[in-house]
């Protein structure tokens, strides 16, 4: 095994090196602590320093290779490195920033502090430290002690397959993100625009086709088609369910739950935690199906309104090892033809991304709910003929499978990347 030696963060690394000096700065690239998961960079801001309000948290600079580490809450994991720095990058003073002073492969570096015992340990003392919140201070992180392979070509091979593991899930991510503007893409040229192939195969609306005015809709919808409510596209309606933890009298029946927080997850991100749970037998027929929908109808906040929906298709349900339910906060849909499936999916994410569903929204007990029975009786669309709707899917379901086997693909490597990473740091297999 190569030779190790201990070193304290501190004897590494630079803590918050330097603050961002905005002299002469005409907007910044703004990093908050929620754009940072798990080494994912995501809704970085671009802030104009004098049209917009600058957070006052805004003030840390970055480079290359800098290690942005949120102080709140360690187990939540929100740290990642700075590979390839915006212009005028800022991130939040919530982050506790790592340079590197030391000669040390940075890839390997990264990797090593944000092994799971070491963000345990954090969390302990960021809980120990608590006064409003859990948080830990730069000295914590500074004190830590880690061990570090004196062979930098050691150090190197280790950085570089980790990263490249990364770099092929968070690729996956991207051809996804790809993937699903191409389904909306279509669903906008077809449904929007009322461009869909029509029987010589020519864009409808644009090659003349008959638009009627429709004063329930108050627009113009092809001659022909119907107006009909989204509850005369289903079939049933599947409740939740929450069932127990564990084994308990007739909760015999093992499933995964469906939870809102797994929303994102399910169709766009590589891992799914939806907890195992038992439920009764004769509540299987709660259980979701290839073509089912997924609407969350409790939760959402002030600024993001419940209604939030999902799919399942053949490629989501391989993603587990038993079959899966929603929780009692969601609601799925079966509708009476498959085909229509990826249709009402997207005609549901435009009227969420909207905000429609703020309109349609009530409060028990400070949680607020969907009046989902309201919506789907009251809310009137197009009808689209079957025929269009079978050609419809046939374009739209290779997609959205493809998006499902690539987080498939994801979750594998990323249990293998967690499975290697600290035999690797403790020397046990070498690269």
């Amino acid at each position: 095994m190569p030779s190790t030696q201990k070193y304290r963060i501190k004897d590494l690394a630079k803590a918050n090196k330097r603050n961002f000096n905005f002299c002469g700065t005409t907007y910044i690239n703004y990093v908050d602590i929620s754009c940072v998961v798990e080494n994912k960079f995501e809704g970085i801001q671009k802030l104009d320093c004098v049209e917009d309000t600058i957070p006052s948290r805004a003030k840390k600079a970055v480079e290359k290779n800098t290690i942005v580490y949120s102080a709140v809450r360690p187990n939540l994991k929100h740290y990642g490195i700075v590979k390839a720095p915006l212009e005028n990058m800022v991130v939040s003073t919530g982050f506790i920033t790592l340079d590197l002073t030391k000669k040390i492969d940075p890839n390997y570096f990264y990797y090593n502090i944000t092994r799971q015992k070491y963000t345990d340990f954090l969390h302990t003392i960021a809980i120990n430290n608590a006064s409003t919140y859990p948080a830990i201070n730069p000295s914590d992180l500074e004190e830590l002690e880690i061990e570090v392979f004196d062979d930098f070509n050691v150090q190197k091979s280790i950085g570089d397959l980790l990263y490249t593991i990364d770099n092929k899930i968070e690729l996956n991510n991207k051809i996804n993100s790809e993937l699903e503007a191409m389904a909306q893409t279509l669903y906008n040229y077809w449904f929007v625009q009322f461009d869909f192939p029509d029987g010589s195969g020519r864009p409808y609306k644009s090659a003349g086709g008959e638009m009627i005015f429709n004063p329930t809709l108050g627009r113009e919808i092809p001659a022909g088609w119907e107006v009909v409510k989204i509850a005369d596209y289903v079939n049933e309606y599947k409740g939740g369910d929450w069932g127990k933890k564990e084994i308990t009298g007739n909760y015999t029946e093992k499933v995964r739950c469906i939870r809102g927080t797994d929303f994102p997850s399910l169709v766009g991100r590589e891992h799914v935690n939806a907890p195992a749970r038992y439920i009764l037998p004769n509540n299987t027929n709660k259980k979701l199906s290839d073509g089912d929908l997924i609407v969350e109808i409790s939760g959402g906040s002030p600024i993001q309104s419940t209604g939030r929906i999902c799919y399942i298709n053949q490629g989501t349900l391989k993603r587990f090892n038993t079959d899966i339910i929603t929780s009692n906060f969601c609601k799925a849909i079966s509708l009476k033809n498959i085909n229509a499936s990826y249709f009402i999916y997207l005609y549901w994410l435009r009227l969420y991304e909207a905000g429609i569903f703020f309109n349609f929204e009530g409060k028990t007990t400070g949680i607020k709910n969907l009046l989902f029975d309201t919506f789907v009786l009251t809310h009137f669309m197009p009808g689209v003929p079957n025929e269009l709707l079978k050609s419809f899917n046939e374009q739209t379901a290779p997609l959205f499978s493809a998006v499902q086997q690539n987080l498939l693909e994801a979750e594998r490597l990323a249990t293998i990347r967690d499975f290697l990473l600290p035999m690797l740091m403790n020397g046990q297999i070498t690269v």
